[in-house]
């Protein structure tokens, strides 16, 4: 959702500046700063730029400088007030006039100057409204870039954890072997070895095992992980909250693989998939 765009463009005697820049955010939270005198168009600004940027914090800021030439009106009736007020508080000080001086004085005072505050006609929005567009469009471009490293990282993130989730296959088998050991053993510690039944001992170690089995949520992780993929590829405008959810399933697994480990090499596995679904789930954020 990170970008930033910018465009010019001249009507009449004002050049236009627009430029509009964007953050990560759910919804789309939009700020619009523009001249008094294009105010009435400004829902209709915000209806077209809410179908183009969908989320994120994003701010729109339209600015112009005005020709020297454009049409200006002076205040008359306020500038002969100054002077009669100034005039007097000159000699009311016992000073001599000076007339010119005066009206120099007068002219620095606030609304001695107006500029025309004609509104635009459609020919001339219709410029500034292109300008915005264009300025719409720098964002895409910038967003567009920002995604497509975002969907570098996030593949290759996703990859390391398919990678340390096949590295479970022999983890535990040797995890199997370990507990029916010391199952084992225990049993013979506290036990004469004769009076151990062999089959009801293996009927326990299954059980057990049973219990501790991560079959199906190593399923499930795979399963995830290949839909991230499948979205990441996905022709879909906005996608970012779906993958959200899809990290969070992702989650969920690797807790019950933490959970179900019992055992410290699975568990360093656990904290390194963790690692890495930690940092995708920041950058999601920042996915439309």
């Amino acid at each position: 959702m990170t970008g930033f765009g910018k465009a010019t463009t001249t009507v009449g005697p004002r050049r236009f500046t627009i430029e509009i820049r964007s953050l990560n955010g759910k919804q789309l939270d939009l700020g619009i700063r523009m001249p008094s005198r294009l105010r009435e168009r400004e829902m209709q600004l915000r209806k077209s730029l809410a179908a183009e940027l969908v989320r994120g914090k994003a701010d729109l800021t339209i600015q112009y400088e005005t020709d020297a030439a454009e049409g200006r009106d002076l205040n008359e009736p306020l500038i002969h007030g100054y002077l009669d007020v100034l005039e007097r508080l000159v000699k009311d000080r016992g000073y001599d006039p000076d007339h010119a001086d005066l009206f120099s004085v007068a002219m620095r005072l606030p609304d001695t100057v107006s500029t025309s505050t004609e509104t635009f006609d459609e020919a001339e929005w219709a410029e500034v409204s292109q300008a915005v567009g264009q300025a719409v469009l720098a964002l895409q471009a910038y967003r567009e870039q920002e995604g497509q490293t975002l969907d570098a990282d996030f593949r290759q993130r996703v990859a390391c954890i398919a990678a340390h989730e096949a590295r479970l296959d022999t983890l535990l088998e040797i995890r199997i072997q370990k507990v029916r050991d010391r199952i084992q053993n225990h049993l013979e510690e506290a036990i004469d070895r004769s009076r151990i039944d062999e089959n009801r001992f293996e009927q326990e170690v299954l059980f057990y095992l049973e219990k501790m089995d991560v079959t199906e949520e190593r399923v499930r992780l795979r399963a995830h992980c290949n839909y991230f993929l499948e979205m990441l590829a996905s022709e879909a405008n906005s996608h970012g909250k779906k993958l959200g959810f899809i990290a969070q399933e992702m989650g969920r697994e690797i807790n019950t693989l933490g959970s179900k480990a019992n055992d410290a090499e699975i568990q360093r596995i656990v904290v390194e998939m963790k690692d890495e679904l930690e940092k995708i789930k920041e950058q999601v954020l920042n996915v439309l």
